[in-house]
C-alpha cells in the first residue's frame, strides 16, 4: 500500500501551519490569564481589566480559527 496522502491540497497545507496554532496557543494563554485574574482578587478595576484581556484573547483565538477556515 502506498503511504502517500490523498488529499495533499494548498489549503491543507496552510491550514497545517504551525504558526496558525501557535497563535490560537497564545490566545488560550491571554484567557487563562484573564480567567485567573477575574477569580484573583474581588476589585472592579481589576474584574474590569479581567474581562478586557479574555476579550482580547478570544479574539486572538477567533482569528486562528478563521486563518484555518480562510483555508
Amino acid at each position: 500500500m502506498e503511504n502517500e496522502l490523498k488529499h495533499n491540497t494548498e489549503s491543507m497545507k496552510k491550514a497545517n501551519e504551525p504558526g496558525i496554532y501557535k497563535l490560537m496557543i497564545f490566545g488560550v494563554l491571554v484567557c487563562m490569564v484573564g480567567t485567573y485574574a477575574r477569580f484573583a482578587f474581588d476589585s472592579w478595576v481589576l474584574s474590569l481589566v479581567s474581562w478586557i484581556i479574555l476579550f482580547i484573547g478570544s479574539i486572538i483565538c477567533i482569528k486562528g480559527v478563521f486563518k484555518i477556515l480562510d483555508a
